[in-house]
């Protein structure tokens, strides 16, 4: 499922499911979380073991954040109907319009993509401002209140042990019994779930692991205002390395390198230039030798493997709880899903409470997000396993849909419509089934 196929946003499809909701996590996907809860219960409190910036700066609790991430067109229109004028409030912050036409520039496959006739737009800003303008908002709601520097320290049954009934959290204080109707862990990759529903008496979701060994490196240069070129490198066989390199808030540009299978940038100003200059297209060592970095520091991000949790496949379920976001699947953050993947989770939490309410929720949620994982876990694993290092589970059919996607791409070299055509489905908007539709195959193997 994606943008194309989720039903959208509707709040008043929503009743009244109890008193008090509490989610665990208050990065984004906790946020999205709690903003849809709010339609359904009284109170809902967010638990955020980190302190929270007053303004827009990287915390501890998400290492990922200094690095380039992209707002897809399935996390932008969600973020605009939870939040009315999201959009607007982004740019009044420093954010920028590109278009992924003409301003995203795409090597692949020895060329760079022909820009389209449409204009198709994204939202650029660093992953601090988009979630601190999240959290903003969040706050400004009726009910609900977000408790930072608050450690999760277990959760609380029914009194027929097959229940969540509330949470045990730690602060200055102390320890804390939280009561509610629903929890929603939103932890991310730490989470805890599994261990707790093994000691508990319940199944461990099984773990599929996708190793693909990939770090991050990320500097910042100056941008002259005018200039909204985003350059775009993807790994491929033959190359481990690639960039992503976006203008965002502040006059600046964001160059994040990256390599797999072990092949990782450095973190020293020179070895990381002459790493970006071993690219296959020479812009980004010009400006990084060229343009003010706006300090010396690099950050480091290693991400060893694709995790998915198979919660769908579980029988039984407590009652009143769920999980979403990075607790149940995390991908390559190369291809930048984590966040809109959020939004849609968000999304369909929205949608299972209004056609069941909160009876056997988690069971229906993990099997009505399903099909939401897919598309995104099919686009970064099957990317991963154009490298015969990359190991774990393979999805079927993945080999054959490397080799088309290959053809694609070079044949996209020279037509904008089939340009067009990926990125609506590396954007979330259309399912990959899409490259496969008859008009796209024609293009893609027409006569020359």
């Amino acid at each position: 499922m994606t943008l194309a196929t989720v039903p959208r946003y509707k709040p008043d499809r929503i009743s009244e499911f109890g008193d008090h909701a509490v989610v665990i996590g208050g990065s984004v996907a906790g946020l999205l979380a709690a903003r849809v809860l709010t339609d359904g219960f009284e109170r809902v409190t967010i638990i955020e073991r980190d302190p929270l910036p007053e303004d827009p700066t990287a915390r501890r609790g998400v290492p990922q954040g200094r690095h380039v991430h992209v707002l897809e067109t399935a996390g932008r229109q969600t973020f605009e109907d939870l939040f009315p004028g999201y959009g607007e409030e982004l740019l009044s912050a420093g954010g920028l319009i590109i278009d992924l036409m003409s301003d995203f520039y795409h090597y692949e496959r020895g060329d760079f993509l022909a820009n389209g006739e449409k204009r198709l737009t994204m939202y650029n800003a660093t992953r601090p401002l988009i979630e601190h303008l999240l959290r903003q908002r969040v706050m400004t709601i009726d009910g609900l209140e977000l408790r930072a520097e608050t450690q999760f320290v277990d959760y609380l049954t029914d009194e027929s042990e097959i229940g969540i009934a509330g949470v045990t959290v730690r602060d200055g204080g102390g320890e804390t019994d939280i009561s509610a109707e629903l929890v929603v862990d939103a932890s991310g990759r730490t989470s805890t779930t599994p261990s707790w529903l093994d000691d508990h008496g319940f199944t461990a979701p099984e773990v599929e692991e996708v190793e693909i060994d990939v770090a991050y490196s990320t500097a910042m240069i100056e941008r002259p205002p005018e200039d909204r070129r985003t350059f775009f490198v993807p790994h491929e066989p033959g190359r481990t390395r690639g960039v992503g390199m976006f203008p965002i808030e502040d006059g600046r540009w964001q160059a994040t390198l990256f390599g797999v299978h072990g092949d990782h940038p450095p973190t020293e100003r020179n070895a990381f230039i002459e790493f970006a200059e071993s690219l296959p297209i020479a812009e980004i060592g010009q400006l990084l030798r060229t343009q003010p970095w706006v300090s010396e520091e690099i950050s480091h991000y290693p991400f060893p493997t694709n995790q998915r949790l198979r919660y769908e496949h579980l029988s039984r379920f407590p009652d009143d709880f769920v999980v979403l976001g990075d607790a149940l699947c995390s991908f390559n953050p190369i291809y930048g899903q984590g966040m809109s993947v959020a939004a849609l989770e968000s999304l369909q939490l929205h949608h299972t409470l209004a056609h069941g309410g909160r009876e056997g929720i988690g069971i229906r949620f993990f099997e009505n997000v399903t099909d939401i994982v897919d598309s995104p876990w099919s686009i970064a694993v099957g990317g991963d396993f154009k490298f015969s290092e990359t190991t774990g589970p393979k999805p079927r059919g993945t080999d054959f849909i490397n080799w088309y996607l290959g053809q694609l791409i070079r044949t996209a070299h020279s037509d904008g419509a089939l340009r067009e055509a990926l990125v609506r489905v590396f954007m979330l908007e259309q399912p990959p089934e899409s490259l496969f539709r008859p008009g796209v195959m024609w293009r893609v193997f027409k006569p020359t």
